[in-house]
């Protein structure tokens, strides 16, 4: 072992002392910013490890994109999904492939410029969430939705340009701290019940429910010739689908078993087992039976290595926006909405955890060169044909290994972008493998529920409706505008109550509410709201009591202290990291 260590020691001083070093400021580097406990080999070992706790998403954001149906076009009249046609099947398989690289590819390429630009160690991929909003939602399974697959492209790459302009203004940083936090809460409960409908389901899932004719769900899990042809429900022998059983044992039991003994990558693991279990030919769980469709699948399996073009999304964008007209605008706000909690809350708490976040002022260096980065990452993403492109929350993963700078950052991109050349395997992972995954990763959502607070009803009805409607409704569209138009409602009422009696009639609890604002408890307002007040210096930002933000990574909020997690304003999915990477719980 002192073999080892003296080698990696003799690596890590002699990269210590080159311009590289520099770049990252690592220690030792001679930089008036050099981040002390940082080296060159810890930095490698954190990017490796973040992208195993993440790798998964390559193979689940490709099935559950592909799921739209992509670029096909079903002219059954009949059957307007085109379940049933092989000429259909195949054209969506080919999407799923195309869809393997358009992942990787992003994914690195996102997660490239972010680490180079910011110098943080937080990787970007394809959101979870976003993408089954897209999905079922917006394009609807097999284009069957209000707004057609090119068009809802199109939405994505607006939606990053308005994400740079409302970073460069400000306006992003402060909008997602006026957000009640009872509703950041729900909005990621709420997700991730909708993950998990999504992983119990037959067709991107494990098959345990689907949909019935006399109530809304009804158990599954039987095998596809006891299934209505016309409805997809069970007619008998329930629960009695083998695929379903490999699924639950070895996709979901093993998993969360080694998720309990914080074994790293558990989720990958969980996965590669049901896939290698599923891909003989000969047994009844296969995923390549002898069909045409089937033999298409094995006939790409059996390339192993190879590069696979995207032929048929790349540049897919539809600009007669005019087809969809209210939904397209609904959809554009919602990505917008769902984004600023999500991807502006995770670099938030990616930042705290890795130290750099100024008390005082609520902001982290570069942020707006951070939330310009993750912007154009959302419209080239959309180039390549894929959903919106956010921060991982799995980054903790590498934070906790070590990880301080974005060469850990780049060096994840560099491992997404070597798993393109091997796009068959990614393939070739059948739904029953992943979807343990979704149902896992919705109950590491669902975690944060205890954070609503409870106690107040103009809080906690609000809250409640927004994570009830989005996996009933089958919409993250409909249960955020609920949600909020049930918070304006209920509050609104209160305030106009105090108002017309002077402040004598208000709710006996009243002092348990959260309290809200649109002035942020820290930092300084927008440039405009700053001009509007009358501020003759309006593009210049006040200093704070406690002085500027911070430069430097310091021993708070780092990576071995947990005191920071705790915070209220840690964003939706903010435990996620934990379902794989073994890392500290927060």
């Amino acid at each position: 072992m002192s073999f080892f260590k003296r080698s990696a020691d003799s690596i890590n001083n002699k990269i210590a002392g080159s311009t590289f070093s520099r770049v990252f400021r690592l220690e030792g580097c001679g930089h008036e910013k050099e981040i002390k406990n940082t080296k060159f080999l810890t930095e490698i070992r954190a990017g490796v490890t973040t992208f195993f706790t993440m790798a998964y998403i390559i193979a689940v954001n490709a099935f559950i994109v592909s799921q739209s149906g992509g670029t096909c076009v079903c002219n059954d009249t009949k059957d307007p999904s085109c379940s049933t046609d092989k000429d259909y099947s195949l054209c969506v398989l080919d999407i799923q492939r195309d869809l393997i690289t358009a992942t990787a590819a992003i994914s690195g390429l996102a997660t490239l410029m972010f680490g180079f630009l910011t110098n943080l160690p937080v990787a970007l991929a394809p959101g979870m969430g976003l993408n089954a909003y897209f999905t079922f939602q917006v394009v609807g399974f097999h284009g069957t939705g209000p707004v057609p697959y090119r068009l809802a492209l199109t939405a994505v790459f607006i939606e990053g340009f308005v994400f740079v302009f409302l970073s460069l203004i400000g306006m992003r940083q402060w909008l997602v701290k006026i957000i009640p936090a009872s509703m950041k809460v729900a909005a990621s409960v709420g997700i991730g019940l909708f993950l998990t409908l999504i992983g119990l389901s037959n067709t991107a899932g494990i098959g345990a429910i689907n949909g019935a004719v006399n109530t809304p769900l009804d158990l599954g899990g039987c095998p596809d010739i006891f299934r209505d042809k016309d409805t997809g429900v069970c007619l008998s022998h329930k629960l009695r689908s083998p695929t379903l059983w490999i699924g639950i044992i070895f996709g979901g039991v093993l998993t969360a078993w080694l998720m309990m003994y914080r074994v790293r990558s558990a989720i990958i693991i969980g996965i590669a087992v049901v896939s290698i279990l599923s891909w003989p030919r000969t047994t009844s769980i296969t995923y390549f039976p002898y069909t045409d469709e089937g033999t298409s699948r094995f006939d790409f399996f059996k390339k192993v290595v190879t590069f696979h073009p995207i032929q048929h999304i790349l540049g897919a964008q539809d600009w007669n926006i005019t087809r969809a007209g209210s939904q397209f605008a609904l959809a554009l706000f919602t990505f917008l909405y769902v984004d600023i909690l999500d991807c502006t809350g995770t670099l938030y708490s990616m930042a705290r955890f890795s130290g750099v976040v100024d008390d005082s002022t609520g902001d982290f260096p570069r942020s707006t060169l951070a939330y310009c980065t993750d912007a154009m990452s959302i419209s080239i993403g959309s180039l390549l044909g894929t959903s919106p492109v956010t921060a991982f929350i799995e980054s903790a993963a590498g934070i906790a290994e070590g990880g301080k700078t974005g060469l850990t950052a780049v060096t994840t991109g560099v491992c997404f972008l070597i798993s393109i050349f091997f796009a068959p395997i990614f393939a070739s992972i059948p739904p029953w493998a992943t979807g343990c995954t979704l149902i896992l990763v919705g109950c590491m959502m669902a975690r944060s529920i205890v954070d609503i607070n409870w106690r107040y009803v103009g809080d906690a009805i609000p809250a409640f409706v927004t994570l009830v409607f989005m996996p009933f409704s089958f919409s993250i569209a409909y249960g955020l505008i609920a949600g909020l138009m049930t918070y304006a409602i209920l509050n609104g009422l209160v305030y106009a109550m105090k108002f017309i009696s002077f402040g004598r009639i208000t709710p006996p609890d009243e002092d348990l509410r959260e309290y809200w604002t649109y002035k942020p408890k820290s930092g300084t307002l927008p440039w405009f709201i700053r001009l509007a007040k009358g501020d003759r210096r309006f593009w210049e930002e006040s200093q704070t009591e406690n002085g500027p933000a911070i430069n430097e990574r310091t021993p708070k909020g780092s990576a071995h202290s947990d005191k920071d997690f705790e915070s209220t304003d840690v964003p939706i999915e903010m435990d996620r990291y934990d379902q794989a990477d073994g890392g500290k719980q927060a």
